[in-house]
C-alpha cells in the first residue's frame, strides 16, 4: 500500500502492484475493515475505483500513525466476501432520455438500437460507490461502448439518467451535474436517505438492465411523483415563514462525516468560521445549523420568541425595518420581520438562531427556501455552549472572511494528487494567469473563467475520492475548485488543493471576482 497526500487532512491509499479490479477489492475491504474497527480521528474512508480516500482530523491523529494502522489492517487475513444479490433495472434507452445514444453509436459505426441492445445484455458488479448519494460504479460495460467524459461536464443531468463515463456505467440517483454521455433513463429509486442503508445497491452486488418503452418509463416517474412527500411539521416547532425566499437560502450547518462510502457527501456551510461565530453569539455548539444566504436574501416571519445573531456578508440585515448590526446577537419575538437586500460585502450571510435549526437528512438534496416554506427549529436544540468556537486552524477576525467586489484574490494551493498530467508549461500559466469567478458556480464546485490549462493526456482517472477545494481540471482546461456538496469521487485529474484556511475567501467572493494562486507547496510536473 502507497500514500498519496490531497490536502492537509486527506490522503489516497493505493495498491499499486495489482491490476485494477484487485486494488478496488482491496480498496473496499480495507474500508469495511476499518468500520468495523473505527479509528480515533479517521472521518471518512470512501473506496474508489482502485484506490481508497482517508479523511482525518489532524488534531486527533497523527497522519503517520493513520497510515501505519492502514497498513496493519491491509495485512490482515480477507473476510467473508460480503453476499452477492441480484438487481433487474427497466432502462428506456435513447430518445429524449438518452439524448447522446444516436451519437455514440455512430461514433462506434453501429445504430442506436444494437448500442442499446450490447448494453442491456452485458453483466455488471457494483464496484463502489461515490459521486453523489447512492451513484453506483458498475464494471462490465463491454470495451466497444467505452466513452470518454465529456469536455464540459453537464451542469444539470436528470435523475435516473443512465449513463457511460470511460469503462463505467452507472445511474444518477438524483438531478445533479454530470460529465458522462447519457443513453437512456430509469425510474428505479437508489437512494433513501430514511433507509438503513440509504442506498439500494452497495460493492458486489449484481447488476442486469431491462429495455422498457418511453410510455412505461413515463408512467413510472408518474408514480413515483405521487409518493407521500415529508410528514407536515409541528406548529411548535416552526421557527420561521418564508414571505420571500431570497436567492438561493438554505439550511445549514457543520459537515456530517461518515456516509460518504454511500456516496453522501459531507456538505456543511461554504464559510464555516461565520458560522460558528454566529453560533458562538447566540450560545449554540459550533456547529448548529443555521441559515446561509447566497447574494440576496429572503424576508421571513418569526414564529417564536427566540435569540438571533447575523454573520458572514453584508446583505442589509434588517428586523422590522430597522438595521441589524454583523456578529451581534438581538432578540426577535413572534411576529417580527427578519429581512435582508443583496451583498454588498461578501457572497453568503448566516442567520443563526438559539438552539439551531433542523436539518434534512444526510444525502437529502439541498433544499433552497421557496415562498411559503417552513424552517423548524432543531430537536432536541442545539447544545448550548460558552466557549469559543472550536475549529481546526485560526478563525478570522468578524467580516475577516469577506471580499469586496473588485479585490483580487491570492490564494494558497498545495500540489494535487496528478501532478504528471499538468506538464511545466501548464503550472506556469496556472500560477501567472488571473481567473475569475463564473456565475455558474455553486455549492458543488467553484467554476473558474480565464487562462486554459494544457495536460499531457486526456483528464479521465478512475474515479477517487475528493477534498474541500481540489482543484480539477476537465478536458476544456478550466479549473473548477470543489466544494462542500462536490462528488464524493471524481474522474478529472486535479492539479492543487486550495489551503483550507483560505477557502472562506473563495466561499465569500462574488462572481466576477479575480483568482490567482500561489504555490504553498513543491509542485513538480
Amino acid at each position: 500500500m502507497k500514500t498519496r497526500d490531497v490536502s492537509e487532512s486527506s490522503f489516497l491509499a493505493e495498491f499499486p502492484d495489482v491490476s485494477a479490479e484487485e486494488a478496488n477489492r482491496s480498496a473496499v475491504a480495507l474500508a469495511d475493515r476499518l468500520a468495523r474497527k473505527p479509528v480515533s480521528g479517521l472521518l471518512d474512508a470512501i473506496p474508489g475505483a482502485t484506490t481508497l480516500f482517508l479523511l482525518f482530523d489532524p488534531h486527533v491523529v497523527d497522519r503517520e500513525k493513520l497510515v501505519r494502522r492502514l497498513r496493519r489492517l491491509s495485512e490482515e487475513a480477507r473476510t467473508t466476501p460480503r453476499e452477492t444479490r441480484r438487481f433487474r433495472i427497466p432502462v428506456a434507452y435513447g430518445g429524449e432520455f438518452g439524448p447522446d445514444l444516436t451519437l455514440l453509436a455512430g461514433e462506434r459505426g453501429i445504430s442506436a438500437g444494437e448500442l442499446a441492445r450490447r448494453h442491456a445484455l452485458a453483466d455488471y458488479t457494483v464496484a463502489f460507490l461515490g459521486f453523489s448519494p447512492g451513484f453506483a460504479y458498475l464494471s462490465g460495460l463491454p470495451p466497444e461502448l467505452f466513452a470518454a467524459r465529456r469536455e464540459t461536464p453537464r451542469t444539470r443531468v436528470p435523475a435516473g439518467s443512465v449513463a457511460i463515463g470511460g469503462s463505467w456505467t452507472a445511474i444518477y440517483p438524483a438531478e445533479t451535474p454530470g460529465g458522462w454521455t447519457l443513453i437512456g433513463r430509469s425510474a428505479v429509486r437508489l437512494f433513501d436517505p430514511a433507509a438503513h442503508p440509504p442506498a439500494l445497491l452497495r460493492p458486489g452486488d449484481r447488476v442486469f438492465f431491462q429495455p422498457m418503452t418511453e410510455g412505461d418509463l413515463r408512467a413510472r416517474i408518474a408514480e413515483s411523483r405521487n409518493e407521500p412527500a415529508h410528514a407536515p411539521l409541528a406548529e411548535e416547532d416552526v421557527l420561521f415563514e418564508t414571505i420571500t425566499p431570497g436567492l438561493f437560502t438554505s439550511v445549514q450547518g457543520a459537515p456530517r462525516f461518515g456516509p460518504g462510502a454511500s456516496g453522501v457527501p459531507a456538505g456543511g456551510a461554504m464559510d464555516l468560521f461565520a458560522l460558528e461565530r454566529g453560533n458562538a453569539a447566540v450560545g449554540n455548539a459550533s456547529g448548529a445549523a443555521g441559515l446561509e444566504i447566497t447574494l440576496a436574501g429572503p424576508e421571513l416571519v418569526v414564529r417564536m420568541d427566540t435569540l438571533l445573531c447575523v454573520t458572514g456578508a453584508d446583505l442589509d440585515a434588517r428586523c422590522n425595518g430597522s438595521a441589524v448590526p454583523l456578529d451581534q446577537p438581538f432578540p426577535a419575538k413572534a411576529g417580527d420581520r427578519v429581512s435582508f437586500g443583496y451583498a454588498s460585502a461578501g457572497m453568503r450571510a448566516y442567520l443563526c438562531v438559539q438552539g439551531g435549526l433542523a436539518l434534512p437528512l444526510p444525502g437529502e438534496p439541498v433544499a433552497r427556501l421557496s415562498k411559503g416554506d417552513l424552517v423548524a427549529r432543531a430537536s432536541p436544540p442545539a447544545r448550548p455552549t460558552t466557549g469559543p468556537p472550536a475549529r481546526a486552524g485560526p478563525s478570522p477576525a468578524p467580516g475577516g472572511s469577506l471580499v469586496a467586489l473588485g479585490r483580487e484574490l491570492a490564494l494558497r494551493v498545495l500540489p494535487g494528487p496528478q501532478p504528471s498530467f499538468f506538464p511545466i508549461r501548464a503550472l506556469e500559466v496556472f500560477f501567472s494567469g488571473t481567473y475569475r469567478i463564473s456565475s455558474d458556480s455553486d455549492r458543488r464546485g467553484i467554476r473558474l473563467d480565464g487562462p486554459r490549462l494544457e495536460l499531457d493526456r486526456p483528464p479521465d482517472i478512475p474515479p477517487e475520492g475528493t477534498a474541500l477545494g481540489s482543484i480539477q481540471v476537465p478536458a476544456n482546461g478550466l479549473p473548477i475548485v470543489l466544494g462542500p456538496d462536490r462528488p464524493v469521487t471524481g474522474g478529472y485529474a486535479k492539479i492543487a488543493t486550495v489551503v483550507a484556511s483560505d477557502w472562506p475567501l473563495l466561499a465569500q467572493a462574488l462572481p466576477g471576482t479575480s483568482v490567482r494562486f500561489r504555490a504553498a507547496g513543491a509542485f513538480l510536473a
